[in-house]
């Protein structure tokens, strides 16, 4: 093939020239012909073979009839050659054949054909030269459109003949938007519902069902938890989850201890940092909770494990130490929210914030980073006789780290692993996705 021309564009940039000799590749919407452009409908009219999928094929005999009648195309020209693209392998040769002997060739494909489409396929066959894309809207496009929300900030995934386990790691992170694209064989739609739902995060997303994009007869609405999926649902759908504050819930319906992830608010810049409920369970068990006496939640959070501790025992106080800033207000929101009162909620960098506190009897050191060592020094002369000092740690340097400061302080100290799993559907039956282990140190004074 000859080398392909280069033209000089705005501002000394180099841009590729129009090829005489390419194949048009020209996505579509929904609603098939009918939403193409002047430019792509013009390509399709001088085509002598057009592959696309056979739901398309369909219309482009009648459109032809109609388009010879309108005098847009000479009235000798014969129907192009069709050719179904729902077998890839099927297509290339007669592409190659096409292009080899000059005759304009038209591939047309869903949406934009290098977004998830055939667009990569071809370029496996084809060098990028030979090949002019002409996409159109793809379905996140649309999804976001048809909602009204902007989209720079979101995530998307495809579950089409792929494990499910990358959303439950990506709903971990509880990004602020996330689009799923369904695969109708594995489940579709429900099988984002059902993963959300054993996430715990149900109430912290609403479920956007978008159905038949860009056709006329197209369908988006938002599904509450408990409402059934369309008994019509259409295979062509997918789902846009969208972060929202998750409704307040009515404390005495809550139960005691694990409560939903879901339902705490979060910080807006980090999300998902935040005790998930499997390991607040396990720290709540290693705290040893007594009747009364003095919490502290140092690197709090959103203050999650704090303030279940105060639903099993309100006579508790607890301060809740976070630096970040607008932790205390967020602190004191999810409060109100469980029903409970901490003594106090400081907003500030530990081991200064803990100077004016009274002494603690329980103390989870959840915060620190690079500094918790140091943090965990000024902590110890604090510990009244007795007390209890959890420290839960996502790596083994963290352990070698803290652990011999424990034992040189005289504390009993002892070392737990916890690794959690949830149930993610796959097929028709149920997988397990893993959560991060984490590693919980704790020491006991004398």
């Amino acid at each position: 093939m000859e080398p392909m021309a280069i033209a000089r564009g705005t501002l000394g940039s180099t841009v590729a020239a129009p090829e005489a000799r390419s194949l048009a590749v020209i996505g579509t919407d929904a609603g098939g012909l009918a939403g193409l452009s002047a430019t792509s409908l013009a390509l399709l009219r001088g085509a002598s073979l057009v592959v696309a999928p056979a739901r398309l094929l369909p219309q482009l005999a009648p459109w032809w009839q109609a388009e010879q009648t309108a005098a847009r195309v000479p009235a000798a020209s014969p129907c192009p050659e069709l050719l179904a693209s729902d077998k890839p392998e099927q297509i290339v040769a007669p592409l190659a054949e096409a292009l080899a002997a000059g005759r304009p060739a038209v591939v047309l494909a869903s949406g934009d054909p290098l977004w998830f489409g055939i667009g990569r396929l071809l370029l496996q066959a084809f060098a990028p030269e030979q090949l002019r894309f002409h996409p159109a809207p793809s379905s996140l496009q649309l999804a976001f459109a048809r909602i009204g929300r902007p989209w720079q900030d979101a995530s998307w995934l495809s579950l089409h003949g792929r494990d499910p386990e990358p959303l439950a790691a990506a709903l971990q992170k509880r990004p602020s938007a996330l689009a799923v694209l369904c695969d109708p064989g594995a489940g579709g739609a429900e099988s984002v519902r059902r993963l959300l739902r054993a996430s715990g995060l149900e109430a912290a997303y609403r479920f956007w069902l978008c159905e038949r994009l860009g056709h006329a007869a197209e369908r988006v609405q938002c599904l509450p938890p408990l409402d059934p999926l369309p008994a019509d649902l259409d295979p062509l759908h997918l789902v846009l989850l969208v972060a929202a504050t998750p409704p307040p819930p009515l404390p005495q319906e809550l139960p005691l201890f694990g409560l939903a992830d879901g339902l705490w608010l979060q910080h807006a810049d980090q999300p998902g940092l935040m005790t998930k409920r499997e390991v607040r369970i396990q720290l709540l068990a290693d705290l040893e909770l007594p009747t009364t006496g003095v919490l502290w939640d140092v690197g709090a959070g959103v203050g999650s494990v704090g303030l279940e501790a105060l639903r099993l025992r309100p006579a508790l106080a607890l301060w809740a130490v976070e630096r970040r800033a607008g932790a205390a207000a967020l602190i004191q929101a999810n409060a109100e929210r469980l029903g409970v009162k901490p003594a106090g909620v400081v907003e500030g960098r530990a081991p200064e914030a803990l100077e004016p506190l009274p002494d603690p009897d329980r103390v989870l050191l959840g915060g620190g980073g690079r500094d918790r060592a140091s943090l965990l020094d000024a902590v110890l002369p604090r510990l009244r006789p007795g007390g209890l000092v959890v420290i839960p740690m996502a790596t083994v340097e963290a352990l070698a780290e803290l652990r011999p400061r424990l034992e040189t302080a005289g504390l009993q100290v002892s070392v737990s692993q916890h690794q959690a799993w949830r149930g993610a559907p796959l097929a028709d039956g149920t997988r397990l996705a893993p959560l991060n282990p984490v590693l919980v140190l704790s020491g006991r004074k004398g």
